[in-house]
């Protein structure tokens, strides 16, 4: 009997095939797999290793970034607005524990399902980031002395918070069952679903009102270094919503039944609550608007984000033709790691060798 002619283990953890035969490209598969996940080699995904290398050569550290002027800034009673800082707080209330909500999907959904090692070795460097960009918010938080359990208990307390991780989690309720598995149209169907409300949604529309709005606040030269600090994580996310979308467009290459007409249907539908909830989200976090920037402005960037990602996942678009408003946010990607900042921290980092192991 070959690979190809049997379900290997998907966790990887099991018995030992002795008589197992080596691994083939076309043995590999992005779900119920075929192969030994343990193998990397030989690729199958190209893309997928790209994307690790892309994350790995992105690497950052919060604490590299200066917040002295963040700091002045805040605890000055004319430094901002009082719509500043309601939209500041928010913001940085919606990302503290979003990035964990996302980490854990990676972790203990994603991960399990998703049978490709170069998958799988993208999706450890992932969750990586998602812990760096949570110590970012931490590192905010203690940098400003804003109220902790104010700040990362926001996603049970304001509303509009709440109502996008609720609606994100609703579509992974039955994949945190342990007895859960892919391997049926269905059940398939249940993980692709996931996918997109985590990596096209949650990553890919949500996390974009919240780095338009603190991205503006920078080019007005206000708080800079959280500002600096949300390039890097938009620098990030860019990664992580092509690899979800590529991971999406793979599985319906192998897998063309799953996507039927009435799939793509449910898709859009997501796509457009999902806009409709972030539009609500910039409502409430700018209901007077901020100096060029407001709910309405938002809310035409999200229709743009909305159709884009159909486009991206070859739908079709869910609103009309929409222009983008904010087209200083593409250039937002370009930011270079190797860029001399004005204030930037120097880290001395250890190489193993210079390391005292006693």
């Amino acid at each position: 009997m070959t690979n190809t002619e049997r379900a290997a283990d998907p966790t990887g953890l099991g018995e030992i095939d002795r008589n197992g035969a080596r691994v083939t490209v076309d043995d590999k598969a992005m779900i119920n797999c075929r192969a030994d996940v343990n193998q990397l080699l030989p690729l199958k995904y190209h893309w997928a290793w790209e994307k690790y290398l892309a994350g790995c050569n992105n690497h950052w550290m919060p604490t590299e970034v200066s917040m002295q002027a963040d700091i002045a800034l805040w605890k000055s009673p004319d430094g901002l607005t009082e719509d500043e800082r309601r939209a500041i707080k928010r913001n940085l209330g919606f990302f503290a524990t979003s990035e964990s909500l996302v980490a854990n999907n990676v972790v203990l959904a994603v991960y399990r399902h998703l049978t490709n090692p170069e998958c799988r070795q993208y999706l450890l460097r992932q969750a990586f980031e998602e812990a760096v960009h949570t110590h970012t918010f931490q590192y905010i938080c203690e940098s400003l002395g804003l109220d902790e359990g104010e700040l990362f208990n926001m996603y049970r307390e304001v509303p509009s918070i709440t109502d996008k991780a609720a609606w994100a989690l609703n579509y992974t309720q039955h994949l945190e069952d342990p007895s859960f598995t892919t391997g049926t149209p269905e059940r398939d169907q249940a993980f692709l679903r996931d996918l997109v409300a985590f990596y096209v949604v949650f990553e890919g529309m949500w996390f974009y009102t919240g780095f338009a709005q603190i991205l503006s606040l920078g080019r007005r030269n206000k708080m800079v270094g959280i500002a600096e600090q949300y390039q890097y994580i938009l620098r990030d996310e860019s990664i992580h919503l092509n690899f979800g979308i590529d991971a999406i467009n793979q599985i319906k290459i192998e897998n063309p039944h799953l996507w039927s007409e009435e799939f793509q249907q449910e898709i859009r539908v997501m796509l457009g609550e999902a806009c409709e909830l972030e539009v609500a989200y910039g409502r409430d976090t700018m209901p007077r608007g901020l100096l060029g920037l407001n709910a309405e402005l938002c809310e035409q960037y999200m229709r743009f984000i909305t159709n884009r990602r159909c486009a991206q996942l070859g739908l079709a678009p869910v609103f009309g033709p929409t222009e983008n408003p904010f087209p200083w946010m593409s250039e937002m990607m370009d930011l270079k790691k190797e860029k001399n900042f004005f204030e930037t921290r120097v880290i001395e980092y250890q190489n193993g060798g210079a390391l005292d192991w006693d």
